[in-house]
């Protein structure tokens, strides 16, 4: 059951966390009490008094429903604010190769309009005989690049044991696809306030992902963007995954969270990612996470999906005229501090 009370209620706030904590999850957010597995009956009658609306049909993924936060999560980091009617661009290698290599693409990203530098330094590859990525080395490069160029540094962390070290280089963590649902490790980037990019595992339902990010919200972190980065479907002869577009406004309708597209993984193949990402943005997407390269023949990895310089250039310009023609703020929004989620 979600209660919302009346203003001024933080005595009943206060007084239902003690009432119902001991033996029910119960979670507060502005005038919003989640409280699971009651009913009305159980309300005392000073309680009762209090309540301005009761919704008995809570979702199971509680804490990221708009029933609980009706309001958009507005995420913060040093370079970048994801989330709302902002647009946020992120790119970068598929693979961090070399310090030289990510250095370069930091500075196409930046030209480019993009605040968050993306790079692989564990690489969760279909084959174990594929390049692995360069580990703790690959960080610094990441961090190095991204600090050289004023952008935030996101890195996928595929181990519960690694978040520490991924923690001390990292802006925000990624979660992979083939990771949505190792819940030890979503339990554990939960436990720490470091923003988590959480992606849509390849045959995960809209539910499925939602609690999955339930579970980094149960650890405390409530900074939690979802990706679509495609799904996999019966056809996949002429792109690598399936962009399900639709799943952004499913998404914003049952979730505060920030919904980002990745168009690199859905296309699989160069010539389609300019046209998914523009559809993604078309969508309401909040913001996009691109591959680029500047020679993805011989690219470590996924060099096929990615964009060179000047094609990451011409997206860029596209999707940014796209999202402000569409859902661009005017003056008056933008002098308005957005609301955050702590």
């Amino acid at each position: 059951m979600i209660i919302v009370l009346k203003p001024d209620q933080e005595s009943v706030a206060t007084e239902l966390q003690h009432h119902f904590g001991d033996h029910h999850d119960v979670f507060v957010h502005d005038n919003r009490i989640a409280i699971a597995g009651i009913s009305e009956d159980e309300l005392l009658g000073s309680e009762k008094a209090a309540v301005a609306e009761l919704i008995n049909d809570e979702p199971k993924a509680v804490q990221g429903s708009r029933q609980f936060h009706p309001e958009d999560t507005i995420i913060h980091t040093k370079h970048s604010t994801i989330g709302g009617d902002n647009f946020t661009l992120m790119a970068g290698p598929c693979s961090v190769e070399s310090q030289a290599h990510v250095l370069k693409m930091a500075r196409v990203a930046k030209e480019n309009g993009a605040t968050v530098l993306r790079g692989g330094a564990f690489k969760p590859r279909t084959s174990p005989y594929s390049f692995q990525g360069l580990g703790e080395d690959g960080l610094k490069y990441l961090r190095h690049a991204a600090d050289e160029y004023g952008l935030d540094v996101l890195t996928e962390v595929m181990d519960d044991e690694h978040v520490g070290m991924v923690a001390k280089y990292t802006d925000i963590f990624q979660i992979g696809a083939r990771n949505m649902q190792n819940f030890s490790l979503l339990k554990t980037v939960g436990e720490t306030d470091i923003p988590v990019m959480l992606k849509r595992g390849m045959s995960a339902t809209v539910d499925d992902v939602l609690n999955a990010a339930e579970y980094i919200a149960a650890g405390g972190n409530h900074n939690i963007m979802i990706t679509e980065r495609g799904i996999r479907t019966f056809d996949n002869k002429y792109t690598r995954n399936t962009m399900d577009a639709g799943t952004v406004p499913v998404l914003q309708k049952l979730t505060h969270y920030p919904v980002i597209i990745d168009p690199s993984h859905a296309a699989g193949h160069t010539e389609f990612v300019t046209p998914l990402a523009l559809a993604g943005t078309t969508a309401g997407a909040s913001g996009l996470v691109v591959e680029i390269h500047d020679d993805p023949a011989h690219a470590f990895s996924d060099g096929a999906q990615a964009l060179k310089p000047d094609e990451f250039k011409d997206l860029a310009e596209k999707a940014i005229a796209v999202h402000d023609l569409l859902f661009g703020m005017d003056e008056e929004e933008t002098e308005t501090e957005p609301q955050t989620r702590h």
